[in-house]
């Protein structure tokens, strides 16, 4: 962090601070980080030193972000029964919310074989809330069309081919690539359209006493794909599980979902729903990735790109449709030299 960054970042906490101080029936002590995201917002975590009792403070700069969203969107999951942080206080001028703690466990430090079945049931329960939120709240919600879909994948040319592996695809490629990119969007329009949370991981989900999980990040959900929310769930950048849990817990959600239920899907169609809707969520966030590094300076997300390109690889090797993406994989990617698998 250079001078200035941390002169803006002082600053930023001390505004903080001073408006943490407006607050009547408060007296906060030990204001302390809690997390930062992919984004420019970031996470203090304060105690009320009256009832002992732990708030988090969201600092979302208004030059950079707007507080609007999260703000709808609070409102729109706390009425659905979703157990997300309730905003107790707001300066939306200066960019500031408190908020109650919903603690520092994320799944994605419980999730192994004892407990991965518990806790996602618990997930999909909250999964199926948030996709029986009614068509008249949703009409408020930005919509997942075609146009943002193929956005979207365009990172993945633009940011991990042409950037991070310094690739450019010629006449060709760039038309095999095109004609992947016109059957994941068509695969995407093709599912019922429902609440999408955008960001339903294993960082998002806190672990919780009571009503868990909890549920954050999702200032940035949309209209969306039935299944996408199931990716972010079950083929996580961040965690891999076998393909034949995966199967399990997506047998599950179709025990659990009503949707499902009124418009008769069975597995295969939800498999071949979540998987092809898999590809286009991973070459977005391969491009994500590449981007957090060099634009943002926040170069851990590299770590995370093995995994990703390994779940695309995974599902070329399931659809004779996806064989045109493999060997353009295989052409460009899989030998590289920045390139590693799991």
């Amino acid at each position: 962090m250079n001078s200035s960054e941390h002169n803006h970042d002082q600053a930023r906490k001390t505004l903080l601070k001073d408006w943490l101080n407006t607050l009547s029936g408060y007296s906060f002590t030990n204001i302390e980080p809690a997390s930062a995201d992919a984004s420019f917002r970031r996470y203090f975590r304060t105690v009320d030193s009256n009832s002992k009792q732990s708030y988090v403070v969201m600092d979302a700069p208004p030059d950079k972000e707007d507080c609007g969203p999260f703000i709808q969107m609070t409102e729109i999951l706390l009425n659905a029964g979703i157990n997300a942080p309730a905003i107790l206080a707001k300066n939306t001028e200066q960019g500031f919310l408190l908020l109650t703690d919903l603690g520092d466990q994320p799944y994605l430090n419980h999730l192994n074989d004892r407990y991965a079945s518990t806790l996602y049931i618990d997930a999909l329960s909250s999964l199926v809330r948030m996709q029986n939120i009614k068509d008249e709240v949703l009409g408020k919600l930005p919509v997942y069309n075609a146009q943002r879909l193929q956005d979207e994948m365009n990172l993945f040319d633009s940011w991990y081919l042409n950037k991070h592996l310094e690739v450019t695809l010629n006449q060709q490629q760039l038309a095999t690539l095109t004609s992947i990119f016109n059957l994941l969007i068509n695969n995407a329009l093709e599912q019922p359209q429902v609440f999408v949370h955008r960001d339903f991981h294993s960082r998002n989900l806190m672990l919780t006493q009571k009503d868990n999980p909890g549920v954050i990040d999702y200032q940035d959900a949309v209209v969306g794909p039935f299944t996408y929310d199931l990716v972010s769930l079950f083929k996580d950048c961040y965690i891999e599980w076998p393909r034949d849990k995966v199967e399990q817990w997506l047998e599950e959600f179709l025990l659990k979902s009503e949707l499902a239920y009124q418009q008769e899907i069975k597995l295969p169609k939800l498999t071949r729903w979540f998987d092809l809707m898999g590809v286009q969520r991973h070459l977005k966030v391969l491009g994500i990735f590449a981007r957090l590094n060099y634009r943002d300076g926040k170069a851990q997300y590299l770590n995370d790109l093995p995994l990703t390109l390994k779940y695309v690889v995974d599902t070329c090797d399931l659809y004779t449709e996806l064989e045109p993406l493999k060997e353009l994989l295989e052409q460009l990617v899989l030998n590289h030299p920045k390139v590693k698998l799991p």
